[in-house]
C-alpha cells in the first residue's frame, strides 16, 4: 500500500490554532460597536426632554471580557448628572409616565449585533 502525502497541513493547523484569538478580538469589537450604537440611539430617543437636559449624557456603555464571553453594559451612569433617574425615566412611576428609550434602542440594534458576530466568525475563519 502506498502512503498518503499531505501538503500544506502545517498552514491549516496554524490557522486553526489562531482562530480563537481572532474570534475573541472580533467579537469584542462587535459588542463594542453595537453597545456604542445602542448608547447613541438611546441618547437620541430621550434628548430634548424639558426636565432631563443632562440625562442623555449620563447614558454610557462599557464592554468587558469574562470567562463566559464578552459583555456590553449600556445605561445611565449613576455618578453623572441625572444618571440616578434611569429607572424612573425608563419605567415611570405612579406619578410619571415611562419614557422608554433604552429598551427600544436595544431592540432596534439587536440585528446589528447578530451581523457583527457573523462577521467576527467569518473573519476569524479566513
Amino acid at each position: 500500500m502506498d502512503g498518503v502525502t499531505v501538503t500544506g497541513i502545517n498552514a491549516v493547523v496554524a490557522d486553526l490554532e489562531a482562530f480563537p484569538t481572532r474570534l475573541a478580538a472580533n467579537t469584542v469589537k462587535a459588542v463594542r460597536v453595537t453597545s456604542q450604537k445602542v448608547r447613541d440611539d438611546a441618547r437620541n430617543r430621550i434628548k430634548g426632554h424639558k426636565y432631563l437636559p443632562a440625562y442623555p449624557y449620563s447614558i454610557t456603555y462599557d464592554t468587558k471580557v469574562t470567562a463566559e464571553g464578552v459583555e456590553g453594559e449600556i445605561g445611565p451612569d449613576k455618578g453623572r448628572a441625572q444618571g440616578p433617574l434611569g429607572n424612573i425615566v425608563e419605567y415611570g412611576t405612579s406619578k410619571n409616565a415611562p419614557l422608554p428609550h433604552l429598551g427600544p434602542a436595544l431592540d432596534a440594534n439587536a440585528e446589528d449585533l447578530v451581523t457583527g458576530i457573523e462577521i467576527a466568525i467569518s473573519q476569524a475563519i479566513r
